[in-house]
């Protein structure tokens, strides 16, 4: 690798890592806060609450590092031609081809990443926030023993406790039981605690009464008893493997499903999208600096505006990922949106790679500029003598 090369990637890689992680500290900050009841009301500590909302931080890579690299190859790109040093090199012979091979170095990188991260890395760590939510939820000990308040665990399933002592045991303890339609249960005990044995987790109450009201019926069966036990081991039972969705797949596990999968029977449309949007995402980086690279690599003067071309390029690669969006919902139900997606990408390489090969120097739509002369106009107009 030339100095030059070393310099264009230093200068782009570089601002691609701090705009990645800027983006997606923030992003993850205002997820972050969302779930800080974790700590507050479900008592979880620090790093439960550390670790449940930073797996989340795969699925933010995924989309913020394709936009990152562009805002940074734009970056580099504008720094360079308010240098003169693109004008420089292309008076000394420099093909548009030589000045965006260090970009493409760039971009094979952060593609890899991106592969790597779409491919195991986020799957896993859906798994695992799945898991680890789960194991949350039925952490009895946390979430039912929380004296004077009322707790659904579940829908239609409620508890309440007066008071827990320091030795475990739970006092005036209130259970409601409306998950069956046909019948309510209502389980009052003046005291309870909570044991596990080899065959699962056990609420045992002591001394209180059933109170079981069939549907259509008005008056209440009611049994006393002295010792009840209420199970709550089912609770406890972690996601299986048969249960992930598609997006907690890694990217061979979607690509040659089981056969005799029941997700793949119920939801075929869905394997075959997934399976083409993991495949299209690492492409994304490398579509995106193409057509980055086509309109605003070729060398400018300074009396031609950067800023609508710059606007075009933000719009043509907003074009291109929202119709990846929208492609990978739709293809679930029709194929032909993986031929929309798959012919948008060639469409953008295409016209990207024919600019850059003939050194074109792409100009904004005359709308465009004229708008943009306008606002800046207006702009002056209204700012202070």
């Amino acid at each position: 690798m030339s100095a030059f090369d070393r310099y264009i990637f230093r200068t782009t890689f570089g601002a691609f890592l701090l705009i990645l992680i800027s983006l997606t500290a923030v992003i993850w900050l205002t997820h972050a806060l969302r779930e800080i009841d974790l700590m507050t009301s479900q008592r979880q500590t620090i790093l439960t609450f550390l670790g449940i909302t930073g797996l989340l931080i795969p699925m933010l890579v995924l989309v913020i590092a394709p936009l990152a690299l562009v805002i940074a190859v734009g970056h580099t790109l504008n720094r360079l031609n308010t240098d003169s040093e693109i004008v420089v090199m292309n008076a000394s012979g420099m093909s548009p081809w030589r000045i965006f091979r260090p970009f493409l170095t760039t971009t094979l990188v952060v593609s890899l990443l991106v592969l790597v991260v779409s491919a195991y890395v986020a799957p896993a760590g859906l798994r695992l926030l799945r898991d680890w939510a789960t194991k949350v939820k039925a952490d009895f000990v946390v979430n039912i023993v929380q004296p004077g308040r009322f707790l659904s665990i579940e829908r239609g399933l409620t508890f309440h406790i007066r008071e827990r002592r320091p030795d475990g045991q739970l006092v005036g303890i209130f259970i409601d039981d409306r998950r069956d339609p046909n019948e309510r249960v209502t389980s009052l005990a003046e005291y309870g605690e909570i044991v596990e044995t080899g065959r699962g987790t056990f609420l045992i109450l002591i001394d209180g009464s059933v109170q079981r009201v069939e549907a259509g019926k008005t008056d209440p069966t009611i049994v006393k008893f002295e010792r009840y036990a209420f199970d709550l081991s089912r609770f406890n039972v972690g996601p299986r493997l048969g249960a992930l969705g598609v997006r907690e797949r890694n990217l061979w596990d979607v690509a040659f499903p089981d056969a005799d999968d029941p997700a793949l029977k119920e939801n075929p449309g869905g394997f075959r999208a997934e399976l083409h949007d993991r495949l299209a995402a690492p492409l994304y980086p490398i579509a995106f600096t193409v057509l980055c690279f086509a309109i605003l690599g070729a060398p400018r003067t300074s009396r031609q505006s950067r800023e609508v071309s710059i606007i075009m390029t933000v719009v043509l690669i907003g074009v291109l990922r929202l119709t990846g969006f929208a492609c990978n919902v739709v293809a679930a139900q029709s194929v032909a949106a993986i031929y929309v997606l798959w012919g948008s990408m060639l469409l953008a390489f295409g016209a990207g790679l024919y600019a850059i090969a003939r050194g074109a120097v792409i100009e904004p739509p005359a709308f465009l500029s004229q708008l943009a002369e306008a606002v800046e106009r207006m702009t002056r107009r209204l700012q202070p003598a």
